[in-house]
């Protein structure tokens, strides 16, 4: 159980910084652009933990990318609040 949340966590700090790169990259326009395609593919490449080598390519629609960044800020409130609340015994 430890290690699934350990994991959680971990996915969520280092899909943080990759999704928001790839927010970043779209240019700034001052005009009203049109909605983006929930549907277009995204590829990002993540870091492999504990490796100097090791990097993967993970490719999601937009639509996904948005439900895993929300299930990642559910699990890390859920994490940090069950902290909170135990009392180490």
């Amino acid at each position: 159980m430890l290690k699934l949340v350990f994991a959680s966590v971990t996915a969520a700090l280092i899909a943080a910084p990759a999704i928001a790169q790839v927010s970043a990259a779209a240019p700034a326009q001052t005009t009203a652009k049109p909605k983006e395609d929930p549907n277009e593919k995204i590829c990002v490449k993540e870091e492999v933990t504990g490796s100097r080598l090791g990097a993967k390519r993970i490719c999601m629609t937009r639509a996904e990318w948005a439900d895993r960044k929300l299930q990642d800020q559910q699990e890390l409130t859920r994490v940090q609040t069950q902290r909170g609340t135990s009392n180490g015994n």
